[in-house]
Formats: C-alpha cells, sequence, structure tokens
C-alpha cells in the first residue's frame, strides 16, 4: 500500500514546475523499480528508505522493491471552482479519491510572475481553496441529506448512522471549520472515511520559496508554519525550481548540488516523509535473496491486517509473524544469524507490526 497525494494550488504558484520535477523523477526510476505508472496527471515515485537498501545487502537480495507515493496532480482551481469555475467539477471529483492533499502556496517574491489576486499571500490563498472546498463540501452534503430522508424514514440503520456523521459534518462547516476538525467516534472511522468529504482529508502545506530561500525558508513560509501549526496540518519548505533542477541529474550529482545549496536531502525527500507522519504511515519489510521490499501500512496496523497488504490470502489464512526488528537484522548479519540469537519472533494476530519490522508471514492457502 502506497498512498496517492492530490497537489492544488491557485494558478502561477509553482505547481506545475512541481509537478513536472515529480514525474521526471519517477520517469529516471523506472528503469530501476518496476510497477512505475506515469499518465499526463499522475507521478509515481519511490518512498526514500536507506534501510531498505542495507537489508538488501545484507540478504544479498537480487531486486529492490521500495513503496511508493503516487502525486496526482489536479487541474482546475480557481476562485468559484465550487461553482463550476474552471475546471471545478473535475478538480472536485479529483480530490475525492486522494488521501491527503498537498497544497501548494507561493511563498516567494517575482514582478514577472503575476498573482492571481495581484499580491503574494499565501495564507489568504490556503483560506481561498479551503472556502472552495467548505463550500462544496456543504452542498453535497445538503444534497445527500435530501436523498436519504425516505430511508431514514424506514429504519434503514445505514442511512440513520450516515445522517448523523452528515449533520456533524455540516455543524463543524456552518461553524466556519473544515469536516477533519470533527472528533469522529472509531467505530464510524470507516463510514466517516466513505463520505468522501473534500474537507476530511490531510493536509500538507508546501511552501514554494526562491532558490536563495530554500534552506532557511522566509516570513512568507513561516506565516503558513504558524497556521500549520495552529491547525495540526503537515508543512514542508521547498523550491519548486531547485527540485525541478535535482530531478535532471544523477545521484552524484544531486549530493553536490544540494551541499552546495545548504540543503541536506531534496525537497521531495522531505515532501514525502511529512506525508507520511500526515497520514500516520509506516514500513515493514519482506527480505530475501529473491527480493527486498518495503511496505506501507498505517500505525498500530495488526499482523493480519499487515499481511493482507500483500495479499489477501495472507490475511484470510493468517497463522503467525516471524518477526526481526531492523536494528537486530542489521547489527546481527541477517535472518538467520538473528534466529540463532533468539531474536526472531512468533507473533500471532494481536500483535501491533511496528516500523522497520522485518517479517515472514506464515498462512493456510
Amino acid at each position: 500500500m502506497g498512498f496517492k497525494v492530490g497537489i492544488v494550488g491557485l494558478p502561477n504558484v509553482g505547481k506545475s514546475t512541481l509537478f513536472n520535477a515529480l514525474t521526471r523523477t519517477a520517469a529516471a526510476q523506472a528503469a530501476n523499480f518496476p510497477f512505475c505508472t506515469i499518465e499526463p496527471n499522475v507521478g509515481e515515485v519511490a518512498m526514500p528508505d536507506p534501510r531498505l537498501d542495507k537489508l538488501a545487502a545484507i540478504a544479498g537480495s537480487k531486486e529492490i522493491i521500495p513503496t511508493r507515493m503516487t502525486f496526482v496532480d489536479i487541474a482546475g482551481l480557481v476562485k468559484g471552482a465550487s461553482k463550476g469555475e474552471g475546471l471545478g467539477n473535475q478538480f472536485l471529483a479529483n480530490i475525492r479519491e486522494v488521501d491527503a492533499i498537498a497544497h501548494v502556496l507561493r511563498c516567494f517574491e517575482d514582478g514577472d510572475v503575476t498573482h492571481v489576486e495581484g499580491r503574494v499571500d499565501p495564507v489568504a490563498d490556503a483560506e481561498t481553496i479551503e472556502t472552495e472546498l467548505m463550500i462544496a463540501d456543504m452542498e453535497s452534503i445538503e444534497r445527500r441529506l435530501q436523498n436519504l430522508v425516505r430511508k431514514v424514514r424506514g429504519g434503514d440503520k445505514e442511512a440513520v448512522a450516515q445522517e448523523r456523521l452528515l449533520k456533524l459534518a455540516l455543524a463543524a462547516l456552518e461553524a466556519g471549520r473544515p469536516a477533519r476538525t470533527v472528533e469522529v467516534a472509531d467505530e464510524d472511522r470507516k463510514a466517516w472515511r466513505g463520505l468522501q468529504l473534500l474537507t476530511s482529508k490531510k493536509v500538507l502545506y508546501v511552501c514554494n520559496v526562491s532558490e536563495d530561500d530554500a534552506a532557511t525558508g522566509n516570513d512568507h513560509s513561516r506565516a503558513v508554519e504558524k497556521m500549520a501549526a495552529e491547525q495540526g496540518a503537515g508543512v514542508v519548505v521547498i523550491s519548486a525550481k531547485i527540485e525541478e533542477e535535482i530531478s535532471q541529474l544523477d545521484p552524484e550529482e544531486q549530493a553536490v548540488f544540494l551541499e552546495e545549496l545548504g540543503l541536506k536531502e531534496a525537497g521531495l525527500d522531505r515532501m514525502i516523509k511529512a506525508g507520511y507522519e500526515l497520514l500516520h504511515l509506516e514500513t515493514y519489510f519482506t527480505v530475501g535473496p529473491k527480493e527486498a521490499r518495503a511496505w506501507t501500512i498505517r500505525k498500530g496496523t495488526l499482523a493480519p491486517a499487515a499481511a493482507g497488504v500483500i495479499h489477501g490470502d495472507f490475511e484470510r489464512g493468517f497463522i503467525r509473524a516471524e518477526t526481526i526488528a531492523y536494528d537486530d537484522f542489521v547489527s546481527l548479519g541477517g535472518e538467520q544469524a538473528a534466529k540463532e540469537a533468539g531474536k526472531m519472533r512468533a507473533e500471532g494476530k494481536s500483535y501491533v507490526v511496528k516500523d522497520g519490522d522485518v517479517l515472514h508471514f506464515l498462512f493456510n492457502a
């Protein structure tokens, strides 16, 4: 399981430049990693994780398969999108399909690049987009509530539960708060996700700064960081122009280029990591002579569900998980040595998989 992030932004904020850099990175990875599909508006990029390379080296794995992050370039966002302005309807439909929204905000001054509102104010830009999404959600909820009336009167339990959750969301929206601020009980989470409300999506603010501000940020990006902290949203400072340049370099040239700019890693890598943190994701590994592979799960996932990420049969017929902690696998030199040292554990259905676990699942076919 990877995850899908929709990239949104007003015109002239650098969204297209950033997405073009991402898709070029994806194209460069295609020769090394299988299943890297690229469509005109989709780029699938490997999750940077040096642990996977280390595991593969120890196990002598012939193939390395990282977990992946899918970026979707969501076009058509302008003020009035909720009313169908620009490519409004297409924009709204595409957002419903993503796990999180990467909201690119212009945090650079450039007289040659006109801002749609004639000023540089990333916080106001964020509010413009949030308002469009909130309006669209309210209209969608009101239509759905009307369609549920007959079923609710008839005592349909699913309709009654859906009505209750829709009304919770509507109350928040009418109070000027996005749906993601609603506290949802654990037993309602699946139904809540099923509502696919636009403002229930997690948000990662991407502050697009000039090349000179890439390492330190600026006043605009700091204003966004303050807003993100208040909202519990993610934030990353990035220079789309730098990312575009990096995407055309080989790994050695990238390292030199980043060092010259005072950057420890590419903005893309920081963006992926911020997205993982935002969505409460973590990684476990399967390792052998054929391949070393990373798998993405949500934090708190039980072993059978983690097995199900590989194949549904693994979850249905789950018996146990042979588990080695990453540090033990590396320090002891592999699976056999970890087993001999008593560091391989047999875990059952109640085991909560931990980030970095090296797992082998036993199951009934």
